[in-house]
């Protein structure tokens, strides 16, 4: 280990792999598993199958492989031990107390994840919600490896908080929660109204986790990619993050980098972040960026569009088949279907300017040519059309600027008062 390395926390992973589930991937599952580990700061010191007919209702993985496990911890020094799956309280208890070693779930592992990346009060607000909602029905499962030295991996609360333990104590925190939740999304509803009035495209960058969103992202701002900061890592991004940046010469967008989703993510989590995923409702095109190189893209494709479904967005999509320069070949052709796609490497300049073009292709597709007559004492409206529209003229006439604009019929209502009703242009 280099000096000033912090040593990492060794780990066994366990995956019960149950027979009657022939087609499930496993193999990727278990994949995902250790890629969320090192996530968390941890390392992968054992990875542990248990073929199951069912789940042993005490101990997840029943008493014969407990043996094989403690053995593995005395060998590895290992004594954290990581299910890939979701525990119950009385099974996370009689698993400590059988193996004398910390025992975290799926999805208290995510939630750990979430609470060493939330930045912003709301993110903050979600992951200790969250938290809370997830530890409730477990606590008899918490209260001694909690106590243990170097608790590490599982107990970590947003912004190095203290997890609570107490019952009554968590119920009033929640409530306290989701009261300062609500004053949030007002705060960024009225954000958002004004944002709105804005006539500033918005797109919102979607996908699986670790599809390269962050870096295609980080690519468009440039110079000031350090908002968008791209790591290796699964839920890099946690807050959504808006940033305003230049596609091309005549058009600015506002950029949005969201968290990423993965497979199986429980109910509750997602419906924790929703008013972080509420963020894509107001955009006019969504990227959805999917790692071309994954051998379960398809799986991933459609645990995003899921999501769009259940969300009841229908915004335009264009799907972007990222890490290209990875592929032995590429297979286009497999995806006819897709109306709007490319094929880019986010890493490539050259790739970066034709998703740029494309993306301007798709904005530009319902834009009409639309004849508008500004008022004197209105020179801001003058000015946001020139500075966010593409123009084709503009004269100064008595009553004010008379300008031709290219813009589609959502930019036009905001416009509509100042249209130039005698002018052909506009049926």
């Amino acid at each position: 280990m280099c000096k000033g390395e912090t040593m990492r926390e060794k780990v066994i992973t366990v995956t019960v792999e149950l027979k009657n589930r022939n087609n499930y991937d496993y193999e990727n599952r278990i994949k995902e598993l250790k890629e969320l580990v090192e996530s968390s700061g941890g390392e992968v010191a054992a990875s542990v199958t248990a073929p199951r007919d069912r789940i042993d209702s005490r101990t997840y993985v029943g008493s014969g492989k407990l043996e094989e496990i403690k053995e593995l911890m005395e060998k590895l020094d290992a004594h954290t031990i990581i299910f890939n799956h979701e525990l119950s309280g009385s099974q996370m208890k009689n698993l400590e107390n059988t193996l004398d070693a910390k025992i975290v779930d799926r999805t208290n592992l995510i939630l750990d994840i979430f609470a060493t990346r939330a930045k912003t009060k709301e993110a903050v607000l979600q992951v200790k919600l969250a938290q809370l909602k997830y530890r409730l029905p477990r606590l008899i499962g918490y209260r001694d490896y909690l106590s243990r030295e170097g608790a590490g991996i599982g107990t970590r609360g947003p912004g190095e908080q203290k997890l609570e333990l107490d019952r009554r104590v968590i119920q009033r925190q929640m409530s306290q929660i989701k009261k300062q939740l609500e004053q949030v999304e007002n705060t960024r509803q009225i954000t958002r109204n004004k944002r709105i009035k804005n006539p500033i495209p918005q797109i919102s960058i979607i996908g699986y986790t670790n599809a390269g969103k962050s870096t295609i992202a980080k690519a468009f701002l440039g110079e000031e990619g350090e908002v968008f900061d791209a790591k290796d890592q699964l839920f890099h991004t946690l807050d959504t993050t808006l940033r305003k940046v230049k596609l091309n010469e005549f058009r600015e967008i506002v950029l949005s980098d969201t968290v990423g989703f993965i497979e199986d993510l429980p109910t509750f989590l997602i419906e924790a972040f929703k008013s972080t995923l509420e963020e894509i409702r107001y955009a006019d095109l969504i990227l959805e960026v999917v790692d071309s190189n994954n051998d379960n893209v398809d799986i991933q494709r459609e645990t995003t569009r899921e999501l769009l479904r259940d969300m009841d967005i229908q915004i335009p999509v264009l799907t972007v088949f990222n890490k290209v320069d990875l592929l032995e070949r590429r297979e286009e052709f497999l995806y006819a279907d897709i109306e709007d796609k490319i094929f880019i490497s986010a890493l490539d300049p050259k790739d970066i300017l034709r998703l740029k073009e494309k993306i301007e292709e798709i904005l530009a597709k319902d834009e009409k040519k639309r004849s508008l007559l500004i008022p004197y004492e209105d020179q801001e409206i003058l000015y946001n059309l020139l500075k966010n529209f593409k123009t084709e003229g503009m004269e100064y006439v008595e009553e004010g600027a008379s300008i031709t604009v290219f813009m589609n019929d959502a930019s036009f209502l905001k416009y509509k008062k100042y249209e130039r009703v005698n002018d052909s242009d506009n049926l």
